[in-house]
């Protein structure tokens, strides 16, 4: 089965030991990638149900993961850590998002060429059994999810105000009456 949350042997061995950590605080993993560049990174993404993970939250699963780490050493070389929220224009990693994100833009990757494109945009429409059903220029066609590479949403007006309204919802019930000052 294809993994977009981890790709290589070592994201996945991470993934396994960071998973429960994220899980208890009531997050979950988005994406584990270790970025090579100058210095390394561990980049974790991580979400809860509402979509609307804060920096708090970020800082406070660093924290744990950064204990895990000591505990567990998954990785010799030295490395920085981040985690941070999947951003707006999220990466699609399990066959659910892109159920859920039905009806935004995105850019699917697909590991081999399909009629001689690997690279398909358009909008997402829904899921099929484990087929991903984008809308292409050409029409609806579905992609078999392990059949994807790389996925993300593509940044929108659309889906900015759609990510903007989920962060803004609140329930009265927990503010206090408002009190209304009438000014002569």
């Amino acid at each position: 089965m294809n993994n977009l949350i981890a790709k290589t042997e070592l994201d996945n061995r991470m993934l396994k030991i960071f998973s429960p950590v994220v899980e208890d605080m009531g997050f979950e993993i988005v994406r584990v990638r270790l970025v090579d560049g100058r210095s390394k990174l561990i980049q974790v993404m991580v979400d809860n149900s509402s979509g609307t993970i804060n920096v708090d939250e970020c800082a406070k699963i660093s924290t744990e993961l950064s204990a895990i780490i000591d505990l567990e050493d998954p990785y010799d070389d030295p490395f920085n850590l981040e985690v941070s929220s999947p951003g707006i224009d999220r990466p699609l990693t399990r066959l659910t998002d892109f159920e859920a994100w039905n009806g935004y833009e995105a850019k699917i990757e697909t590991i081999e060429a399909i009629d001689g494109q690997k690279r398909f945009k358009g909008v997402l429409a829904g899921i099929n059994n484990e087929e991903v059903l984008i809308t292409i220029n050409i029409g609806t066609i579905g992609l078999d999810f392990n059949w994807i590479s790389d996925a993300k949403l593509i940044l929108t007006d659309d889906l900015i105000t759609e990510t903007l309204n989920q962060q803004n919802k609140f329930n009265e019930n927990d503010f206090d009456e408002i009190e209304q000052e009438v000014l002569n």
